[in-house]
């Protein structure tokens, strides 16, 4: 015999003993795909004018069941919506409320499709979304690192190989690096939209269908670019959401990068910027201390990323054609990723016009660990050394700073030709850190006369992303 919650159930008329207790909670989705409940009903409107639309459905029906269908949007909104785990997911759950509001007609609403295409069309919708508000927070961030290169094309800092002091760049230049990153981070996001706006609904539960639907117009409804060609391919195809999860790993990647940079900058140690306070946290014991919890916690979330797409991958790997109920596992991972980098991408755009840079103390920096020294080497080339000759003459130059704490900007004209007889007073012009960043004039350099040119070009490329 079955029990009142069994018969509820839309598939209920296969079964003779109803669902274990434990197992209708732990098979439930609806804990956490009610979150789709708006592209639920708006696929499923299209669905029900499709059906009028061929002639599956009256005009009349069409229009009782797309009214229910709003007014149970309008009940979810406003909090009156009773979810039940017993109907195991969204889409049963809205098509019982639709029932039980309208009637029967209800019941004709699921002509012509299964949960297997509904679901894959609820999560694409979703994502089109969702991959619009994350372009629109990495364009706010590109554009506040803009602002801060703009403002800074000039200010000199120390530019690190292996952490340690490298040459002189320009902080505008330094910014543009990030800025690059996350341009291609956009890039990515629009090539992928491009996979998830495809049309699963018609495919039903693997097959197709033996009524006479027209996908073409339900993709016209929904705004998708065009219809899914193979049903078994449309049902179980998760390649969308991997490829999400993917280009968000990449983008946490880029972001902890960051992070790391923000942290070491903030320290006492290098004391190159501060953080505004809205976004930096206090010790409990240690009065003096003003943590960078959000580059710290970013940093932290990008393992918890990269994780997700280790489960999507790992779940989708050894699955046979075509839908699986495994593909319900899929959600929870593609739905934190999502929030998360959501999170960590507007935090980031904040807290870009707060960031206060310490010129003097970068330009402080720059002036030690030598960071003028293949300047120097090249000065001897354009003399006519040859360049190995030229980095051995350098490096002991180096090794005497480094004896008599000097760096090469310090060192007397009689000192310096110690190591060289080419060397002229006109070595100091090369020698300045101004000079230094000065002459890499050209594109990619860091002169601050490129960094304004490539902040004109960047303008130009985000305008083309973001079209």
């Amino acid at each position: 015999m079955s029990d009142a919650s069994q018969t509820d159930k839309p598939w209920a008329g296969r079964f003779t003993a109803p669902t274990d207790a434990f197992v209708e909670v732990f098979t439930a989705s609806v804990g956490f795909d009610k979150r789709l409940y708006k592209h639920d009903i708006a696929g499923s409107i299209a669905h029900a004018r499709m059906l009028a639309h061929v002639g599956v459905l009256s005009e009349a029906e069409r229009d009782t069941i797309v009214d229910g269908l709003r007014a149970i949007e309008q009940d979810i909104e406003r909090g009156e919506f009773a979810w039940s785990t017993s109907l195991e997911d969204v889409h049963m759950n809205i098509e019982a409320r639709l029932t039980d509001r309208i009637g029967d007609i209800g019941k004709k609403l699921h002509t012509g499709r299964s949960r297997n295409d509904q679901v894959a069309t609820d999560i694409r919708l979703y994502l089109r979304d969702e991959m619009q508000v994350m372009q629109a927070e990495v364009t706010r961030l590109i554009e506040g690192l803009l602002g801060l290169a703009e403002e800074e094309a000039g200010t000199i800092m120390p530019g690190f190989t292996h952490l340690q002091t490298a040459q002189p760049v320009t902080f505008g230049h330094h910014m543009l690096a990030w800025v690059e990153m996350l341009l291609r981070d956009l890039a990515r996001l629009r090539d992928a939209y491009q996979r998830v706006n495809v049309l699963p609904l018609g495919a039903a539960a693997l097959a197709g269908t033996t009524y006479p639907i027209d996908r073409l117009f339900t993709a016209r409804e929904l705004g998708f670019a065009g219809v899914a060609e193979n049903s078994l391919d449309a049902v179980s195809d998760r390649d969308f959401a991997i490829e999400l999860v993917s280009d968000a790993s990449v983008l946490m990647m880029h972001l902890s990068r960051f992070s790391e940079e923000l942290i070491l900058w903030s320290s006492a140690q290098f004391d190159f910027v501060d953080l505004g306070d809205s976004f930096c946290t206090g010790s409990s014991i240690m009065p003096q201390k003003k943590n960078p919890d959000v580059p710290e916690l970013v940093r932290g979330k990008t393992g918890r990323i990269y994780g997700h797409l280790m489960s999507l991958l790992t779940l989708m790997k050894a699955q046979p054609l075509a839908y699986n109920k495994d593909n319900q596992e899929d959600k929870e991972p593609l739905f934190d990723t999502i929030d998360n980098v959501k999170g960590c991408l507007k935090l980031y755009a904040d807290m870009m016009p707060q960031i206060q840079v310490k010129r003097d103390n970068m330009y402080e920096a720059a002036r030690r660990g030598f960071s003028t020294a293949t300047d120097l080497a090249d000065y001897l080339v354009r003399k006519g050394v040859a360049f190995r000759d030229a980095h051995e003459i350098v490096g002991k130059a180096v090794r005497y700073g480094v004896d008599n704490d000097k760096d090469l900007s310090e060192m007397s004209l009689d000192e310096l030709q110690q190591f060289s007889n080419v060397i002229e007073p006109d070595v100091f012009e090369v020698l300045t850190l101004e000079g230094s960043v000065a002459a890499r004039n050209h594109i990619g350099g860091t002169a601050p006369e490129q960094v304004r040119a490539a902040i004109i070009r960047v303008r130009t490329r985000l305008e083309q992303l973001t079209l």
